[in-house]
């Protein structure tokens, strides 16, 4: 299998995973709820005030979280999302290394041309000697 074909089927099984973990969550919902109803109604736990609807109504807003992040929010920022974020600070961390390259560069040769003058100024400041 080639690299591309293993990234696609990869891709492929973590969002199976998702949609897999997503139906698993509305079944627990749904056998909760009804437990929570059971609970408050049938064994009269709490039976003066019913809790269960604030219950259910709190977890269908967590499953509704749930669903946004399959359906809507990790198709835009999926792999190719992460793939192109990677790609683009790669990049900019390349044409930094290229910048401080050049930027040393730059020191390294002012630093020899430095010591190259340093060094004439020397050899102007020694008296000559004639034998």
């Amino acid at each position: 299998m080639e690299l591309n074909q293993h990234e696609l089927y990869e891709n492929a099984r973590s969002r199976i995973k998702q949609k897999k973990r997503l139906y698993y969550h509305f079944i627990l919902f749904l056998v909760g709820s009804v437990f929570l109803i059971i609970l408050n109604k049938v064994l009269n736990v709490g039976d003066t005030y019913d809790w269960f609807v604030w219950a259910i109504t709190f977890w269908a807003f967590l499953f509704i979280l749930h669903i946004v992040n399959v359906y809507i929010i990790n198709p835009f920022m999926g792999n190719d999302w992460e793939r192109k974020q990677t790609e683009k600070l790669i990049a900019l961390q390349q044409e930094k290394i290229v910048k401080m390259k050049k930027k040393f560069d730059n020191e390294l040769k002012l630093k020899e041309e430095s010591e190259a003058y340093a060094e004439e100024l020397k050899n102007q400041q020694k008296p000559k000697q004639d034998f």
